[in-house]
């Protein structure tokens, strides 16, 4: 299996953190932009795009500011990552995503989540 790169990438939200951190963690949240369908069973979160299922770990979750998941299929190091940063000058938020990606796929990766991101701004109204 290939090495994959790791990816960040910024997103200006016009949201409260608390509003955001809804949209990220919650199952009717990543249901409005993520994908279809989200279950959750104890630390496991079941996403579901038609008839196509994947099942991520929690590895972290820090109220109103951070979710980190890890796919149950790649290796240790890989997992991505929903981080909601506020600046302290300005308290514009900005949500700031961290994922692995082939290293031949880098742009691909970077338009899917700007269409996601796009649909999460529709969904909230910012």
């Amino acid at each position: 299996m290939t090495k994959k790169k790791k990816i960040r990438l910024e997103f200006p939200i016009k949201a409260s953190p608390s509003m955001l951190y809804n949209y990220i963690s919650t199952p009717s949240g990543l249901s409005q932009w993520f994908s279809d369908d989200v279950d959750i069973y104890n630390n496991f979160y079941k996403f579901k795009w038609g008839n196509d299922e994947q099942v991520a770990e929690v590895l972290r979750k820090t109220s109103n500011k951070a979710i980190k998941f890890k796919w149950r299929d790649t290796p240790d190091e890989e997992f991505f990552e929903f981080e909601i940063v506020q600046d302290e000058l300005t308290d514009d938020v900005a949500l700031v995503i961290t994922d692995f990606v082939d290293a031949n796929d880098e742009k691909n990766a970077s338009q899917l989540w700007d269409s996601q991101i796009h649909e999460l701004k529709m969904n909230i109204g910012a």
